[in-house]
């Protein structure tokens, strides 16, 4: 698939070796769809092609390999669907297919999203012999009714065991996500939920309100949630609690206890590179000409697999013009608690600062420009606009 050209490129191009390299992988099978969720997800057949699915893994990571030549892999990411309801064997034989193909850092961060399902517990030690070192634990409620109303098919008792036997399993470094603002759920239900999980100690909380996102059950049937002024309580309750147990929020909707904050999504936010591989992986890479290029790949699982290796593999590929780099920069760095650096703004998108900067100080309420650039507490609570703001005119 040809590259569209950019409109108006970076002033100059960008120095891959400087901008750190993750890989994610995409397996894209669940037991079921849950009625809030927009990823590229499908039901999972009777049983999984595993095999057939890592030769097209593995196909595809050919394809990439050459590009990348020398830059070392900083982290590694499986998420999904549900990443464990692939066998331990299945997912150390993606790690060596990376591990053959690419050169990782000795410090790679590897995670696996795993569900607290009674089957995918037991695995959880064979996950750890493949290489793993992470965990995110798909916990979103410790109610069991809100359980049943996500259409989550686990319940509480199941989760805690997952937090149980990871630790036994050897991860001392594992995430559980949590969401709030859930149907009809007071502050005091919200804050019963965050308060039993948080005793469970896992060291990384991701706290995220639910959203009705399009194209999901929830949207087209939305069920009924808080009020904007509950959801703000809760919200706001939320970081307190949160903060009086340890935590230290460094994103959006990421609390982490000091040392555990996730690698990988911060690669996200500090505009990293990142290959995509699997069924509907997106990936962003800065080329050899130092322009950035990003890309997805086909979602349907037995169109990827057919696919794999060959350009038909691709389903969109796109060049990042100057005002695209800008805005996808700001998009992810400003979700940052600490912000950016202006040389890190250059540095990533090849742009000059001193426009961004005239820019940004029209919103002295919104954004705070020191040392690093980062929201105000008034423009944390209002990105979504600051954002539109910011659009390039063509997008706005």
């Amino acid at each position: 698939m040809p590259v569209e050209a950019p409109a108006s490129p970076p002033a100059r191009p960008i120095d891959p070796a400087a901008v750190p390299l993750s890989i994610y992988v995409h397996l894209p099978w669940c037991v079921r769809k849950c009625p809030y969720c927009d990823f590229n997800s499908h039901r999972a057949p009777d049983a999984l092609p595993e095999a057939a699915y890592i030769r097209a893994l593995t196909a595809d990571m050919d394809s990439e390999a050459g590009a990348c030549a020398g830059r070392p892999i900083r982290s590694i990411f499986i998420g999904g669907g549900t990443p464990s309801l692939f066998s331990a064997q299945a997912i150390g034989d993606i790690l060596d297919a990376i591990r053959a193909r690419f050169t990782l850092a000795p410090d790679c961060e590897i995670t696996l999203e795993a569900n607290p399902g009674a089957s995918e517990q037991a695995r959880f030690a064979g996950f750890r012999e493949a290489g793993v070192n992470r965990l995110s634990i798909g916990i979103q409620s410790l109610d069991n009714g809100q359980l049943g109303r996500l259409g989550r098919i686990h319940d509480a008792d199941a989760a805690r065991a997952a937090v149980i036997a990871a630790r036994a399993a050897g991860f001392d470094n594992f995430n559980t996500d949590l969401m709030y603002a859930l149907p009809e759920q007071t502050p005091d239900q919200a804050a019963a939920d965050l308060t039993a999980l948080i005793a469970l100690g896992a060291p990384h909380v991701s706290y995220y309100q639910l959203t009705l996102e399009p194209g999901t059950a929830f949207f087209h049937r939305p069920p009924p949630l808080p009020g904007d002024d509950a959801q703000w309580a809760i919200h706001e309750q939320g970081a307190r609690l949160l903060t009086r147990a340890g935590f230290q929020q460094y994103e959006i909707s990421a609390w982490a206890r000091p040392g555990h904050a996730c690698r990988h999504n911060l690669n996200y936010w500090q505009f990293g590179d990142y290959l995509g591989f699997g069924a509907g992986a997106h990936g962003k890479l800065t080329d050899s000409d130092g322009r950035v290029v990003r890309r997805a790949r086909q979602p349907l699982p037995n169109r990827y697999q057919i696919s794999a290796g060959t350009p038909g593999a691709i389903a969109s590929e796109r060049r990042l013009d100057a005002d695209d780099l800008q805005f996808e920069y700001l998009l992810n760095a400003l979700r940052l608690n600490g912000g950016f650096a202006l040389r890190d703004y250059e540095a990533r998108t090849g742009l000059p600062g001193a426009p961004l900067l005239a820019q940004l100080r029209r919103y002295p309420d919104l954004v705070e420009i020191d040392e690093r650039i980062r929201c105000t507490a008034t423009g944390a609570l209002h990105l979504d606009d600051l954002l539109a703001r910011l659009l390039p005119e063509t997008a706005a």
